[in-house]
């Protein structure tokens, strides 16, 4: 998606829609687009997945990237959106773009060439999960034990899953893609730090056109220096897979998204988060063919029940309630 597929941009101005606690009850038509967003943030997987087989990755992340950001860009030019107001915000705007894209999908596209579409899934759900890891020390929020015992489920998961992969022998699943992949999160999660230290006043067009742009071009230089274009195969799979993932993915998502912060919804998201690596897992077994067994099952469980843990609000019982009201 325009931001890490996972994760969009927020406006100062947004901001305080986004957080507003949403007491009434959510329409229908909101669950509904919550929902799909989260189907298409999963689907991404199998588009990679498909699209590094047909392509180098950096190559088809980099051009992917540039695509995307001059839609995004010319979206902006259309609503006459004022640009970034000095070098400090567009430097940032472009190491948010380095974290959050570059680093995150760069990795993870290269992680895919040695990795099932599922596992990657999976593995890129524990962003949550190490989020809430770090951001007592960082960002000084709150650990409960709801959160630690969700933390706990969700790597047990993860750790039970990727031990199920590697003991059954299978060729999809090998410890370097894992590796790599965990690598790749580590970017996602610095780049969300990032974002929650430094917010950007601008539009979400704005930033995600700038730092889609500044990850595009800084993959492009390496995926000349080391990569080769002859080892790219344009045929059908390839054309499918990168319209899919500019403009599904980058473009379409992306609207879904503003269109939830614009209700006030974006929250919505996170309330069904956990559903990301069932979707993943699912979609590449039917799309793909990809195993999926018990152990996948039970290890897939943990996983959703340890993010749905860590999303739970601090405030969710009545005795919790009161004494919030008294404060």
């Amino acid at each position: 998606m325009a931001l890490a597929d996972d994760q969009q941009a927020q406006t100062i101005e947004e901001q305080p829609i986004d957080s507003a606690v949403v007491t009434g009850k959510r329409s229908p038509l909101v669950t509904i687009v919550a929902l799909f967003y989260i189907l298409l943030w999963s689907s991404a997987f199998i588009a990679t997945k498909i699209g590094v087989t047909h392509s180098p990755p950096l190559t088809l992340l980099s051009v992917r990237f540039l695509c995307a950001a001059l839609l995004m860009g010319l979206l902006a030019w259309g609503k006459k959106l004022p640009l970034p107001q000095g070098w400090s915000a567009w430097g940032r705007l472009a190491l948010f773009g380095l974290l959050n894209s570059a680093v995150y999908l760069g990795f993870n596209y290269e992680a895919l060439r040695h990795l099932s579409a599922g596992m990657g899934s999976i593995i890129s759900a524990t962003n949550p999960l190490l989020l809430t890891l770090i951001a007592p020390f960082v960002l000084r929020e709150r650990l409960t034990l709801w959160r630690v015992l969700g933390l706990i489920l969700g790597f047990g998961g993860v750790l039970f899953v990727m031990g199920a992969r590697l003991n059954t022998g299978g060729h999809l699943d090998t410890v370097g893609g894992m590796i790599v992949s965990f690598f790749g999160v580590i970017g996602l999660v610095c780049a969300t730090l990032f974002y929650k230290r430094y917010p950007p006043r601008e539009h979400a067009f704005v930033v995600n056109a700038v730092q889609l742009g500044a990850a595009g071009l800084a993959l492009l230089l390496p995926a000349i220096l080391i990569e080769h274009p002859e080892q790219v195969r344009i045929d059908a799979p390839l054309a499918w897979s990168f319209l899919y993932l500019v403009f599904v993915i980058s473009i379409g998502a992306s609207l879904l998204w503003f269109w939830l912060l614009k209700r006030g919804e974006a929250s919505s998201v996170s309330s069904y988060y956990f559903l990301t690596p069932i979707a993943g897992l699912a979609l590449a077994a039917l799309l793909l063919g990809e195993p999926f067994g018990l152990r996948d099952l039970l290890g897939l469980v943990a996983v959703a029940a340890g993010i749905a843990l860590i999303n739970r609000p601090i405030a969710t019982n009545p005795f919790e309630r009161i004494i919030h009201r008294k404060k």
